[in-house]
Formats: C-alpha cells, sequence, structure tokens
C-alpha cells in the first residue's frame, strides 16, 4: 500500500477552452518516493488525446504553466493527476494513462489501491491489445474497463447504458479503494469509491461568474483566457479549492459528464438538480424504444386518425382527457395628449386546430373605428383596426374560452423520425422554411459564439436532434435567470447569453437563435400558460407567454418552453406565431397624429373550468 496520496482533477467545458493550470509539488521527495504530474486533452477536439507527464518533479514545473499558452492546448476535456504513489514510477507508470480504442484515444486516472491478483483474474480479456504496459493496478483497471465497452460492442461512453458502467466500476470498487475517472474525449465518467481514503468534490462554473481563478494546495486552475469568458466548466477535484460551491461525492456515486454537464447521475438529490440534467439521454431513448414498439404493433392495423380529439388513451392505456380555459386579456393605453389617428394590429384569438379547440372568443375596444378580421401570412387569426376619432384612453379586451385536448406522445423510433444533427432537408423544403432558418443579423463574432454553444448541445447528445433540443430547453431553463424588466425588446439573443438573464422573450429569442444556427426550423409562439397548478416549474407570466415552436422532420412542429424546462403540453394555450415577436405580438400600433406620452398597462388572466 502506497503512504502518498495523489490529487486528480478532471474538467469538462461545454466547447473548447485554454485553461492555465498549474501543479504544486514539494521542492523535497518524500524518502524514496518520486513526486510527478501528468496531464492530458484532446487538441481542438480531435480524436488523439496528448499526454504531458513528468515522473519524477519538484516545485511548479515550468513546463505545465508554459502548455497554457501553446495554441494546441485548447479542449473540452482535461485530465490532471499530482503527486506520485508507488515506488520507482517511470514515465508509462505514471498517470493519466492513454489508450486508442475504437478510433480515437481514451483517457484513464485513477486514486487507491486495488488488489491486483483479483483484478487480474477479473480481467478475463487476454488479448494483446488489453494487456497493461506498465505494471500498475490503476492501468489494470483501465484495461478492465475498456475490455468491457468492447464486449458491448460499444465505441463510445454514450453507447454504454449508465447502469451497466455503474456495475462495472462497482465491481473493481470490491477490490480496494476506486476512485476513477475515464473519458473517451467527449464524455467523462466519474466513480468515487466505498472504501476510498480520500474524499472527491464537483462544481459547475457558469458565465457570467466573476470568479475566474481557482486553488487548492496541489493545484491552480485560471479560466481568465478572454476567448473563453462565456465558458461553462464542470470540475471534479480531489480537493475542493478556494472558490466556487463544491459538492462532495457519495461513496458508490457515478458521474456521468458531457460538455460541461451532469447527463447522468446515479445518486441525484435536491442540491445537485442545479447541476444536472433532469432527464438523461439513454433513459428517454428507452421510454422512446418501448412506445413506439407499441406504436408499431397497432400500425399493423393500418387505422388512420382523422380527428385527433376522438383518441381518449394512448396504447398503454392511459387517458387522456381535455382540458378548459376561461382567459381574459386586457390591454390599457393612455396618453398625455388626444389621439387623433391610429391603426392597429391584434392577434388575440386562440389557435382552432385539432388539438385546441375556440368554443368562444369576443373583442372589445373602446373608441369605434374600422375593423378589418384576416389570417395573416403566418396562420394567425388577426384584426386590422383604424381609429379616426379623437381619444386619449384605449382598452382592448378579449375573451376566450378553450379546450386544449391531450395528444399521445409522438414516437420517435420510426425510421425516419430517427433525426440527427445536421438535418438535410430538399432544395423546396429549406425554400419553404427559409423564414425559419435565417439567425438574426449580428455580428459574425457573436454568431461564432452561440454556434459553439449550440454545438456543445450537439456533441453533448451525440448528434441526436430530440436528445438536442430537450438539452437546449432544459439548459436555458436551468442556467439562466429570470428576471423581469432586466431586458427590452432590443436585446438580442447574443446579449441574454452573456447576461445569463431575462424573460420568456428572450429565452425564446435565444432558443430560437441557436436552432437556426444548427440548421434546425424555429418560430416564436405567443399565448398563454396556466400557472395555476402547483407546478415547480412553472414561471407566472405578467401578461401573454412567449416559447418556441420546432420544425421535427416527419412529426410537425413542436413546442419547447425554455422559462420552464417542458415541452409545451395543456398548460400552454396557443395564439399567434411568426418569425419572431413583431410577426406574433398581441398588439401593435402606429399613431400618425398626437398622442404625448404612453402609458401601457396589461393584464392576463387564466383559470381553468373544472365541470
Amino acid at each position: 500500500m502506497s503512504d502518498i496520496t495523489s490529487d486528480i482533477l478532471a474538467l469538462s467545458f461545454d466547447s473548447v477552452s485554454s485553461p492555465s493550470i498549474k501543479v504544486k509539488l514539494p521542492e523535497q521527495l518524500y524518502g524514496t518516493h518520486p513526486l510527478g504530474w501528468g496531464v492530458a486533452w484532446y487538441p481542438n477536439d480531435n480524436q488523439a488525446a496528448i499526454v504531458k507527464k513528468d515522473p519524477v518533479a519538484r516545485g511548479t514545473d515550468i513546463q505545465v504553466e508554459a502548455l497554457a499558452d501553446w495554441t494546441n492546448f485548447r479542449s473540452t476535456v482535461f485530465f490532471c493527476k499530482a503527486k506520485g504513489a508507488a515506488r520507482g514510477y517511470t514515465h508509462h507508470e505514471t498517470q493519466p494513462f492513454s489508450r486508442s480504442f475504437a478510433g480515437h484515444d481514451w483517457l484513464f486516472m485513477h486514486n487507491g489501491d486495488l488488489d491486483k491478483q483479483r483484478l487480474a483474474a477479473l480481467h478475463t480479456d487476454k488479448s494483446r491489445f488489453l494487456e497493461p504496459v506498465g505494471k500498475t493496478d490503476s492501468e489494470l483497471a483501465f484495461c478492465y474497463l475498456l475490455g468491457k465497452v468492447m464486449e458491448t460492442e460499444a465505441r463510445k461512453l454514450a453507447d454504454v447504458p449508465a447502469e451497466l458502467m455503474l456495475s462495472w466500476f462497482e465491481q473493481l470498487d470490491a477490490l480496494g479503494s476506486a476512485d476513477m475517472c475515464i473519458s473517451d474525449g467527449v464524455t467523462i465518467a466519474c466513480f468515487y469509491g466505498t472504501s476510498s481514503t480520500r474524499k472527491l468534490y464537483y462544481t459547475r462554473h457558469q458565465p457570467p461568474d466573476q470568479v475566474l481563478s481557482f486553488n487548492s494546495e496541489t493545484m491552480s486552475v485560471d479560466l481568465t483566457d478572454p476567448r473563453d469568458t462565456y465558458r461553462t466548466a464542470f470540475m471534479i477535484a480531489s480537493t475542493p479549492f478556494d472558490a466556487g460551491s463544491w459538492l462532495q461525492m457519495m461513496p458508490g456515486q457515478l458521474l456521468i459528464v458531457r460538455r460541461g454537464t451532469i447527463v447522468w447521475n446515479s445518486q441525484p438529490n435536491t442540491s445537485q438538480l442545479a447541476l444536472s440534467l433532469p432527464l438523461p439521454a439513454n433513459q428517454s431513448q428507452q421510454k422512446s424504444s418501448n412506445f413506439g414498439a407499441q406504436q408499431a404493433e397497432q400500425a399493423q392495423l393500418h387505422q388512420s386518425v382523422v380527428n385527433l380529439r376522438s383518441i381518449t388513451q394512448t396504447p398503454e392505456g392511459q387517458l387522456l382527457a381535455y382540458r378548459t380555459f376561461d382567459i381574459t386579456h386586457t390591454t390599457e393605453y393612455t396618453y398625455t395628449e388626444p389621439v387623433e389617428h391610429s391603426t392597429h394590429t391584434f392577434r388575440l384569438q386562440p389557435v382552432e386546430d385539432p388539438v385546441q379547440e375556440v368554443l368562444s372568443t369576443t373583442f372589445a375596444i373602446s373608441s369605434g373605428g374600422e375593423e378589418i378580421c384576416y389570417e395573416d401570412v403566418f396562420g394567425n387569426q388577426s384584426i386590422h383596426y383604424s381609429i379616426n376619432a379623437p381619444y386619449t384612453k384605449l382598452s382592448i379586451a378579449s375573451t376566450s374560452r378553450v379546450k386544449v385536448f391531450a395528444a399521445p406522445p409522438d414516437d420517435h423510433s420510426l425510421s425516419q423520425r430517427r433525426s440527427t444533427i445536421p438535418l438535410v432537408w430538399m432544395p423546396w423544403q429549406r425554400q419553404m422554411m427559409t423564414p425559419y432558418l435565417l439567425p438574426p443579423e449580428l455580428p459574425e463574432t457573436q454568431l461564432r459564439e452561440l454556434t459553439e454553444y449550440a454545438m456543445s448541445c450537439v456533441e453533448r447528445n451525440d448528434y441526436h436532434l430530440m436528445e438536442t433540443l430537450k438539452d437546449m430547453n432544459l439548459s436555458i431553463y436551468r442556467d439562466y435567470k429570470y428576471v423581469s424588466g432586466s431586458t427590452s425588446l432590443n436585446t438580442t439573443p447574443f446579449e441574454v447569453y452573456t447576461q445569463r438573464e431575462g424573460v420568456c422573450q428572450d429565452f425564446a429569442n435565444l432558443f430560437i437563435c441557436l436552432a437556426r444556427l444548427l440548421g434546425i426550423p424555429a418560430r416564436y409562439r405567443m399565448g398563454y400558460i396556466y400557472t395555476g397548478v402547483n407546478y415547480e416549474n412553472k414561471i407566472q407570466s405578467d401578461a401573454s407567454h412567449a416559447w418556441v415552436e420546432i420544425y421535427i422532420p416527419y412529426v410537425g412542429w413542436r413546442g419547447f418552453d425554455p422559462t420552464n424546462g417542458c415541452m409545451v403540453f395543456q398548460d400552454h394555450v396557443r395564439v399567434a406565431c411568426g418569425r419572431n415577436y413583431l410577426d406574433a405580438t398581441p398588439t401593435s400600433g402606429t399613431i400618425f397624429k398626437g398622442g404625448g406620452t404612453e402609458t401601457l398597462k396589461v393584464e392576463v388572466k387564466m383559470k381553468e373550468v373544472v365541470a
């Protein structure tokens, strides 16, 4: 057994970054034990890793400091280990370990000691490929894990079911102390053993946090590179640093981290939810697959349902009941001087379609004028209203009773619906979708930064379309603060991204921008959300609500609400849609003469009608 402990550090960024990592080693050796360090990363996110090691080092090594100035020192994954733990360490026995498998390099770190004899018996794959180079129990454990990955015919960690991966670590945990980190260049899996003598901690750093330097007794990490101002970093360390909110891992806990975010946690608790995604990708895919199998069986009947409202239950037998809402939307304008002539556009009538039925709707306005009802180019029921009589106060009131039907979940197991990014559009499809594919006019540098941010969600979800969209929806909900009055109608998606705060309109605009940069059609949806029930993830809108609709190939338009981190279902009542806020705003107008200073008051009341 060793008498010198080691420190491990694992970093996962949402996009390529250049942290400054410094290792602090004592000037004097502990008896005959060498003290070394090793750092590994994937330059510019290439599949081949670079590993720098010094098995016998003293003090803060100059070579580690110089890495930060190297142009290739940019990656989303970094592994670092400081201090040796055994006698006679050589370069090939110093961690992190690297080994090529399935077309890319894998990295591995381990703190602790395992029963090497029992581990050798456990490692049944004796192929030369999985034969250790050195003599350490840590490298043998690395080969054992790669052998397990190969048995499943997986090519990356994302292909391995999380519960199965946990069982592998638990087998190693039975052999001794097993604090381990393994990465394939995209995903990091970190396990904290039940017999560990050290602790493992983790934190998630995200902008606009002004704390960019982290120090511990053994290491320091600096995130002040100006290129990485808006990067999110997930950090795992043996010793908590002097900055940030660090959580201690529980014995036997496995964290799976991808692009700066926990995608699976074997022991989630309330305090950890802010760091993780509520639903792992592999679980959601499994649910989709189970539902898809049932749908496939029913498809053999060749039945076609024309009216979705007639469906009263899912294939599993779950009831699909409708909900009815009364909505009142009042708007009041007051002016210091009489308005002599003005024109207005009103979009206040809810949508009528297979899943939403308008039982009644009324519209009232306090000043007489010419009224023209029409359907605009986006399919919105609109009113053009022209007023020629003077007024100093204008009141608009719209009341509606709407029935919202529940629909069975979409079956994404069908071959044409298993979409991955990038999407491929036929020329005529792209022409029809052009208004929903063009991102806003922003400086190229800002769009590049937003594209990198969007791609972090794509890579975190292995280019799977639906999982990427759900991740993006949840990331905005989790990482951005809802602050009324913090933005204006002129706030850009980039400003929301940098400030990490806004209101529903801002979050919708950011989501739309990110989706369009990925070539995914997205449109702005205005409507109402019912917040009367006790839902933790429902934020009350002080007026109308805004969310995003994405066009899913072979499915159609589907709603995502980034303000509340949920899919659009029966709490939402849809009214108007368009390319952006201007196309779907409930009330707008132009004053041609008079008016002076304007004061606006809006009030929305939404009540569920219980039969």
